[in-house]
């Protein structure tokens, strides 16, 4: 196999704009939070500056590597991220935030196990399925060793806990078995069981249960579990078209929780319209396309798994976050990929980017 001149330029371009919105918008989104809590506007522009500028160098880094040498390691890879998802559950190690012990750092600084187990969980299952094809046509061999695995991952989450990523890992990990000869019957009885169990777990936590109260009828709580998808819509309703303007947002004069994080999108319709939300949305289509024609085109199943999988985390997860921002979904806690304030999460998408643009590197055409 010989490598393509360059990888499919169009993934890091439409990487980039979007990133590029993403830094502008924190700071828009971000600016009355950091003087109020840090007494310095730039403070989390700054800081996702910095984000990004180590993600776009991991993303550089990732193209230039041969992706097949991920499976050479996947088994040890995934056992570190079992590893660290394990250390952020003792006291004292893992740092609470949010109300979640999903931390591991000092002060500040700090990362998410739980993000680089999401694409650990991808490596690994990607390398599983590639091994022996013909395993899927059976539910013990090619179903039940790949779905142990991801209840593991998730069931370590859960104990954080953090029902989004669960959501978001348990979805990446059907595509790709889906992508892999899975039979659609063991799907649809898969999915069928997941469902029944994420009602569980969302019963079981009262807080949960209220998120999906809220949901349904948020106006009828309109002080207190309803109280952020009221704000995000109605910053959606005032930016109607074309907007109030870049940095006019109301909401984010401390009316809408945590604007930069889970709700960027909503300042960003707000202050761009239903234009500018239509134009994110345009673009993230394009990266969604251009990953999985890599995805189709790879000259290995590894390669094409993995592609697959890493384009699937990102759909799923601009699924989620774009559904609880215009009240399509209940509130889970997902940011929105390349655009949300955060260090591990953007600057592991980024990563996944690159190992994008490497795969199709070797594209056959």
């Amino acid at each position: 196999m010989q490598n393509t001149k360059s990888p499919d330029f169009v993934i890091p371009l439409v990487t980039v704009i979007l990133l590029i919105i993403g830094v502008v918008m924190v700071h828009s989104a971000s600016t009355v939070l950091s003087e109020e809590h840090f007494h310095d506007a730039f403070y989390y522009f700054k800081r996702q500056l910095m984000w990004a500028s180590l993600g776009l160098i991991s993303m550089y880094v990732m193209s230039r590597v041969d992706y097949r040498l991920f499976a050479r390691y996947a088994p040890h890879l995934m056992l570190m991220c079992l590893l660290f998802l394990g250390l952020v559950l003792i006291p004292h190690v893992g740092q609470v935030r949010g109300g979640s012990r999903a931390w591991l750092g000092i002060g500040t600084f700090g990362i998410q196990p739980s993000e680089f187990a999401k694409f650990g969980l991808l490596i690994f299952l990607s390398w599983f399925l590639s091994r022996e094809p013909d395993r899927m046509r059976s539910f013990r061999k090619g179903m039940v060793p790949p779905l142990g695995v991801m209840a593991l991952v998730i069931g370590l989450i859960m104990l954080e806990p953090d029902l989004g990523q669960s959501a978001v890992i348990a979805g990446a990990t059907m595509i790709v078995i889906f992508v892999a000869g899975a039979q659609v019957k063991h799907l649809v009885a898969m999915a069928a069981v997941g469902l029944l169990a994420f009602a569980a777990l969302i019963a079981a936590a009262p807080y949960r249960l209220a998120r999906v109260l809220s949901f349904l009828d948020p106006w009828k709580y309109p002080d207190t579990i309803g109280y952020h998808i009221i704000m995000s819509l109605i910053a959606l309703g005032q930016g109607a078209l074309i907007g109030v303007g870049l940095g006019h947002s109301t909401q984010k004069h401390l009316y809408l929780p945590e604007p930069q994080t889970d709700f960027i999108f909503a300042i960003l319709s707000e202050e761009l319209g239903l234009i500018g939300g239509a134009v994110v949305v345009l673009l993230f289509t394009v990266l969604i396309w251009r990953g999985l024609r890599a995805a189709m085109r790879a000259p290995d199943r590894f390669g094409s798994y993995l592609a697959t999988g890493l384009t699937g985390v990102i759909a799923v997860q601009v699924f989620i976050n774009i559904g609880v921002v215009t009240g399509l979904m209940p509130v889970t806690g997902i940011t929105l990929p390349f655009l949300s304030y955060g260090g591990s999460s953007l600057t592991l998408m980024l990563t996944a980017v690159g190992i994008l643009m490497n795969i199709s590197r070797y594209a056959h055409y």
